[in-house]
């Protein structure tokens, strides 16, 4: 819940910044729903521009959500489901998620899903259990890489400054793949699995480097163009 129509100018500057990085990665801007459409302006085309939640149903008698639907009327090409803020805070299970990322598929937008354990349940021994059963009982059947993408954010480590050891990081996105791959073949060996969790330019390159890390979920640095740029600089 951050940015005013003024954060536009933060998507231009990206851009602006950004032609080198295009040739060897995918930029996008997820914004609140108020700035969709004029992020979609600003980054004409050059970066991708996302939501940050949707409704499982397409039109309705649900006062202040957001349809699908909508969100690719206003120009998304995405859209993140079951955020840790969003279980946590809206309680939203895994059916709720599945049913969001049905409906990302119904509107033609690419659902970026989210998983991740709390300091209590890795310091239990349990992220690989409570990671495993997010992805059962969140991912739908059918899920393709052109369609889906799951970011792993360890919920403890997000906006805490705390960053998990590159071989912890590999251990669960190894683990992320193998259950992906066992379950959708080919497509669950192309799927993108981003990491988020107080990702930062100091960090980035050692993060982007792990196996199996396709990309960054980019959270409090996302809000300043230069940093974003920084963290999109780790594959340069």
């Amino acid at each position: 819940m951050n940015g005013l129509k003024a954060s536009a100018g933060e998507v231009a500057r990206i851009v602006a910044g950004s032609a080198r990085l295009r040739e060897k990665t995918d930029l996008m801007v997820c914004p609140p729903a108020t700035l969709v459409m004029r992020f979609v302006e600003a980054a004409a085309g050059a970066v991708a521009i996302g939501g940050q939640d949707c409704h499982a149903e397409p039109s309705g008698a649900f006062t202040g959500d957001i349809a699908a639907e909508m969100l690719a009327d206003l120009g998304a090409a995405a859209v993140i489901v079951g955020h840790s803020e969003r279980r946590a805070l809206h309680h939203e299970t895994d059916a709720t998620v599945r049913r969001k990322a049905l409906a990302a598929w119904r509107a033609g937008l690419i659902a970026i899903l989210c998983v991740g354990e709390t300091r209590d349940e890795r310091a239990a021994g349990r992220t690989l259990a409570v990671i495993g059963a997010q992805l059962d009982g969140s991912v739908p059947d059918g899920a393709a890489a052109a369609r889906l993408v799951i970011a792993y954010e360890p919920v403890w480590a997000i906006g805490t400054g705390l960053t998990p050891a590159a071989a912890d990081v590999a251990a669960v996105h190894g683990f992320i793949r193998d259950r992906l791959r066992a379950r959708f073949g080919a497509e669950g060996e192309g799927i993108r699995i981003l990491y988020g969790g107080s990702v930062k330019p100091s960090n980035a390159r050692e993060l982007l480097a792990v196996a199996d890390v396709d990309g960054a979920l980019v959270g409090g640095a996302s809000l300043k163009a230069e940093e974003f740029l920084a963290i999109a600089g780790a594959y340069l």
